[in-house]
């Protein structure tokens, strides 16, 4: 009988593992209701473009948080220092296409 042990450490790259998750959720929460309220007015292509950015951005977010979450304790401090820059990316260009959407949606 084989038992599997998983090491749990509270460090920053847990902590972001955590942050990609949630932000994974929601972030596939909000663009289904985006699509739903928009897929008349977006094309065949534009809409097809979203059902793959639907599906990829958030499963890769789900990845790289569980990734994080169960094995970033042995990450060093740059490797943790550059997760850190990629979470900040990703919530620049998150908070760029909600601000484009809303200026799109007023038009």
């Amino acid at each position: 009988m084989m038992i599997a042990q998983v090491n749990f450490g509270v460090n920053t790259a847990s902590i972001l593992g955590i942050i990609y998750c949630l932000l994974a959720i929601t972030y596939l929460i909000f663009l289904i209701f985006w699509l739903v309220q928009r897929q008349t007015r977006l094309g065949n292509s534009f809409l097809a473009l979203y059902i793959i950015q639907a599906i990829f951005i958030p499963l890769s977010l789900l990845l790289c948080g569980f990734i994080l979450i169960f094995q970033g304790w042995r990450l060093d401090p740059i490797l943790q220092f550059e997760q850190l820059l990629l979470f900040l990316i990703i919530i620049f260009l998150s908070i760029k296409d909600i601000f484009i959407n809303a200026v799109y949606r007023n038009r």
